[in-house]
């Protein structure tokens, strides 16, 4: 699904007239299917199936293990925004056997949002390294974990080695005004790299 404009007949039209289309990545357990459904205004299409005894020595579930569901194919929300703008949420899948999917999730992406988890930055590393080599805009939002150690974003941004000019936001992915603060971040962040690919200007934060 691509983000495009479309033009309203009459101003009584209340569809949407601009649609967004972000992805919400990041490692196994790191919060993304919590922060698509905490903000979205309807209720969140989710693909979840319990873990079982066939993913022991599949997937890593260290720091997590208290976990009992997973993501299976993505998570989908939608909230709008004032002006029209809609944003429609897909949560990628974390375990590794079902990163295939992330290309088709990625079409059309005008961003993403990488969540992470500062007691297991290593997780992030794929998500990061996906969207580097597709060029595509995103943040890394760190999910402060009520029993997680409290890192400023430059301590971040060294551990996990990313380009200065990635925006690095502090969020609690269960809170609906913290998520949407992501969210605007994003979409600030992918504009402004937009906007300076248009012009030849190296992006700034």
């Amino acid at each position: 699904m691509s983000y495009a404009r479309s033009e309203p007949d009459t101003e009584a039209d209340d569809g949407p007239r601009v649609a967004l289309k972000i992805l919400v990545a990041g490692g196994f357990g790191v919060g993304k299917t919590t922060l698509v459904g905490a903000v979205s205004e309807i209720r969140p299409l989710r693909t979840e199936e319990s873990l079982t005894g066939a993913s022991v020595g599949v997937d890593d579930i260290e720091g997590v293990a208290a976990k009992r569901t997973t993501t299976v194919a993505m998570d989908f929300g939608r909230i709008t925004l004032r002006d029209g703008v809609a944003i429609y949420l897909f949560g990628t899948p974390g375990q590794e056997r079902f990163w295939f999917m992330w290309n088709e999730l990625s079409r059309g992406a005008l961003g993403a949002v990488v969540l992470a988890d500062t007691r297991r930055l290593p997780a992030s590393f794929a998500s990061i390294d996906y969207f580097e080599r597709r060029g595509t805009p995103f943040v890394i939002a760190v999910n402060c974990f009520d029993d997680a150690e409290r890192y400023d974003p430059p301590e971040i941004r060294a551990a996990l080695d990313v380009d200065p000019r990635v925006p690095i936001i502090l969020c609690d992915a269960r809170r609906q005004g913290s998520a949407k603060e992501v969210l605007v971040g994003l979409i600030e962040h992918a504009l402004r790299s937009a906007s300076h690919t248009r012009t030849g200007a190296p992006a700034t934060r």
